[in-house]
Parts: C-alpha cells; structure tokens; sequence
C-alpha cells in the first residue's frame, strides 16, 4: 500500500471518528451557527468543526512520522511539523471567531502569523520555472516572504469565502488537493530542486480530512466547519502548493508542460475558488465597500439565484472544479497541443452550458415579468429560490 494512502485514510478516519464528538460540544457549548439576512442555512447549526479537521490534520501527520518511508522526511525538513503549528494557531484562532465573532482585521492578522510561522519552518517559495527564458527564477529573501504571506491569505480567504453552502468547501478542497498531489507524484522528482514528499504528504492529509468531514457537512449540514475550519484547508493548501511549486526546476512531461510556468497549476487548480475572491474583490471595490464586508453574490450565491437548489449548485462547483483540475493535469501529463487544446475548450463549453443557459433564460423571465408589471400595474415577483 502506498504510504500516502495510510496517511490520507488515517486523516479522514480520524476526521469521521471525531466531528460527532466536535459536534455535540459545540452543542453543549452553544457553539451555534443562527441563521441571518446574510446566511442560507434556515435553523440554527453546532460550527466549530474545524477542530475535528484539525485532529484529523494532526493524525495523518503523525501516521506519516510512523512510516518507515516517510520517516526521513521529518529529519530533513520541519515543513510537515511547522504546517501543523501553524494549523493549530489558525484553528484556535478560526474557533474564537466561530464563538464570538473577530474583525477582519483581526483574522488578517492571524492569517499574517500563520504564515509566518511557516515561514520560520521553512514553507517559502524559494524559486520556480519560468518558460520565458527558459529558466529558472530564484526569489530573493526580501521577495520570498511577501509572496509566500500573501498566497497564504489568498488561499485562507479563498477557501473562507467559498465556506457558503453546506459541502461546497470541503468537496472543493477534495477535488484540489487530489490533483495536485497527482500532478506532484506524477510529474517525478527530476523536476524539483528538493524533496518534494512534504508536500506530498500535506496534499494526502488535506484530502483526507476535508473528504472525512463531507458527510457530515454535505446538504443537509449536521455541522459546519465555521472559520475554523475554512481556513485551516485554506492554509494547508497554501503550505502543499508553496512547497510543492515553490521549488520547481525545469519540467518534463507533456510537450506543452515544458512551455507552461508550473507555479502557475495550483492557480488552475484551484481556479474556482480563486476567481469568485477575485470577483468579489473587484465588486466590492466598485461599489465602496470593505473588501471584507460580506455579501450574498458569490458564485455559488448566484447559481441558487437563477433557479438551481442548494445541492445542485453544490454539485455544478464540484463539476467546474473537476474540470479545472482535469485541465491543468492535462497540460502537464498529455502530449500533443491539440488534445490538451481540445480538452481545455471542452472544460470551457461546459462550464459555460451549466451556468450561461439558466443565467439567460432567468434574465429573460425577469424582462418579461417586468414587461407585465408595467401593463397590469401589479407587483410581480423577479425572483426564484
């Protein structure tokens, strides 16, 4: 058996043992998520399941550390150990705000030292490919810190913001993290500078512990994963892709690899997550308002506005982050531009036929309810939920 898959089964079994335990002291604590104006969930719901997340965290490490062939791993590097420092400081942290809500500001801060700490413990993007050139690119110190902070508060962020629908976040960083840790055990090690099982090893455990939490947390949710949660996978998928990427030699494989800048795979791999931060960023901004300031126009926010039910649009982020992943593995692993150019217009076709057809057709229906209401003079609902 594949050592990393000891390491992902112990992470997801520890997560499935634990998160009914997590959940009835969220319970008996009053750690209860109420409904509001700005939430879908309709009754009150125990949070705080980023601890069982964290416990699963910390098993797979630990099984890691047992296996005679990870073993080595701990001795030549503290990556593994300090990922898990800063995933407890982060959790803690997550859980208060779960309890008793903290600013923003003071989330950023705690996403700031937990990237600090990983910096301390070695997690920092050192160098990476460039095809421009054809060579590759060292980070200085005085770059190296900044850009590893702040991929680390992209990640957290982003993960945090698609913490919108039961499942949603944790079926996404599944499908991310299996990806990549196939893109890094695939790609072989003559393409990185160093040892790349940490970061091996961290993709194995954040699979294992968002795929352990799923059935708890998918439509209806028994319990959320609450800030505690959402940004603990956001930093371990910032940690396996800084150590993973942040090393890269020249690569190898598919003829269009070899053109591609490989810093660039956890962007597409992660594209879903990524582009609604953007997206809600730039919104944010053209009207005013604090880029932290929630909303309810997410992506997965407007999937339910034209007409899709709570777990359907679930599944249709699944789907769209199954194609995102499926294409950037396609450009590192498969030879010849014009299949990889095939797969890619197909990933496009067919996000665009799940999302563009309702969105025309519901725009189309509020033109016409509107059209009705001006005739008759009666109020018309423009709306489906």
């Amino acid at each position: 058996m594949s050592p990393y898959l000891g390491v992902f089964l112990a992470s997801a079994g520890a997560v499935v043992l634990v998160t009914p335990i997590i959940r009835l002291l969220a319970v008996r604590f009053r750690a209860i998520d109420q409904p509001s104006d700005r939430k879908i969930h309709p009754k009150p719901t125990p949070t705080g399941g980023g601890v069982g997340l964290l416990i699963g965290v910390a098993a797979g490490i630990g099984v890691a550390a047992l296996t005679p062939s990870l073993r080595s791993t701990f001795r030549e590097s503290t990556e593994l150990q300090g990922t898990l420092v800063a995933a407890a400081v982060i959790t803690l942290v997550g859980l208060v705000d779960d309890i008793r809500a903290l600013s923003a500001t003071a989330k950023l801060a705690a996403q700031i030292l937990a990237a600090g700490l990983l910096i301390l413990y070695g997690v920092e993007l050192l160098f990476f490919w460039s095809p421009f050139g054809r060579t590759t690119i060292v980070v200085g110190a005085d770059l190296a810190v900044p850009l590893t902070i702040a991929w680390v508060v992209v990640m957290v962020n982003a993960v945090n913001l698609m913490d919108g629908l039961d499942g949603l976040a944790a079926g996404i960083v599944v499908i991310a993290a299996g990806a990549f840790f196939l893109y890094l055990s695939n790609i072989g090690t003559s393409n990185f500078a160093g040892d790349t099982r940490s970061a091996e090893v961290m993709a194995a455990v954040t699979a294992g512990a968002a795929l352990g939490f799923l059935p708890y947390n998918f439509y209806p949710a028994r319990i959320f994963m609450g800030d505690s949660g959402s940004m603990l996978l956001g930093l371990l998928l910032a940690s396996a892709t800084i150590s993973g990427v942040g090393r890269t030699v020249q690569p190898s494989g598919g003829d269009i690899a070899a053109f591609s800048i490989p810093v660039l795979i956890p962007v597409i791999v992660l594209a879903v997550p990524l582009t609604d931060v953007a997206l809600a960023v730039i919104r944010r901004l053209r009207r005013g308002r604090p880029v932290f300031a929630p909303d309810k126009e997410h992506i997965h926010h407007q999937l339910q506005e034209i007409g899709n039910t709570h777990r359907r649009a679930v599944l249709i982020m699944y789907l769209w982050s199954v194609l995102a992943a499926g294409s950037a593995l396609a450009i590192t692993f498969i030879n010849g531009r014009r299949v990889v150019g095939a797969i890619l217009i197909g990933a496009v076709g067919l996000i665009a036929a799940t999302f563009v057809p309702r969105r025309i057709r519901e725009t189309l229906r509020v033109r016409r309810a509107r059209k009705a209401e001006a005739r008759q003079g009666a109020p018309v609902a423009t709306k489906t939920h």
